[in-house]
């Protein structure tokens, strides 16, 4: 049904469906699914980690054949690597923002700082309850480059994909899931040919973002059809 309305945030919504979702009501049961298995992956490779200084079996293996990344490859990482630092990362996040408003979406501008803003958080409270640490004191479960770059790939994609996802599930949740993909894979390769990450924690650092960003995406769904309704009350 077409309203005109206010949206979320009180801006006003005219000829078009008022309060659009940043995670459509079909994605819900396959991302409940992902974010519950991500979930779960990261608190067994925590328990199994906490407060080791070193490498597992597998971790001493895929690091081996990725130690010493040679030029051009150590350039590629050392850019992929700035992209996680405070100036590149919040860089990305402003540029997607400015996007989300320019398109006028205000929620999915907060949806964007709140899912990249609370993985990132979820991700350094990992590091201090699990305890595991690289080249002496470094807290390094889970990957926090990682998780940040799944995470914000994941909410672009998931914004960018919504249309596909109201008329059907698959075509929307094919591309976001393959752009998670993408961009942890090519950051956690970074963390590890770079020596700053075991390949567990990368590992770590995207299902982190897994699991938080569609919860995220149900919470500031819930909060700004809250908000929609308690100004459409005001409103009458």
């Amino acid at each position: 049904m077409l309203r005109h309305d206010t949206d979320n945030f009180g801006g006003r919504v005219s000829g078009r469906r008022a309060g659009a979702a940043v995670l459509p009501a079909s994605w819900h049961g396959w991302l409940g699914l992902v974010a519950g298995f991500a979930a779960l992956v990261v608190v067994v490779l925590g328990v199994r980690y906490a407060g080791e200084g070193g490498p597992g079996r597998v971790d001493a293996r895929i690091g081996a054949a990725l130690d010493g990344v040679r030029p051009p490859w150590r350039s590629v990482a050392l850019a992929l690597d700035s992209l996680g630092e405070p100036v590149g990362s919040t860089a990305l996040v402003v540029a997607a923002v400015t996007g989300c408003l320019l398109l006028r979406r205000p929620r999915a501008a907060v949806f964007t700082v709140a899912a990249v803003g609370l993985t990132v958080g979820a991700a350094t409270l990992l590091k201090h309850l699990v305890g595991r640490t690289i080249h002496g004191e470094n807290l390094s479960y889970p990957s926090g480059h990682t998780a940040f770059a799944t995470a914000l790939a994941l909410v672009v994609a998931m914004l960018a994909t919504g249309r596909q996802g109201r008329n059907g599930p698959a075509v929307g949740l094919g591309l976001a899931a393959l752009a998670a993909l993408v961009a942890g894979a090519a950051m956690g390769w970074a963390q590890v040919a770079l020596g700053a990450h075991y390949p567990t924690d990368a590992l770590a650092g995207w299902c982190t973002a897994l699991a938080v960003v569609p919860a995220t995406a149900r919470l500031v769904d819930r909060t700004a059809d809250r908000m929609a309704d308690v100004s459409r009350r005001k409103h009458r």
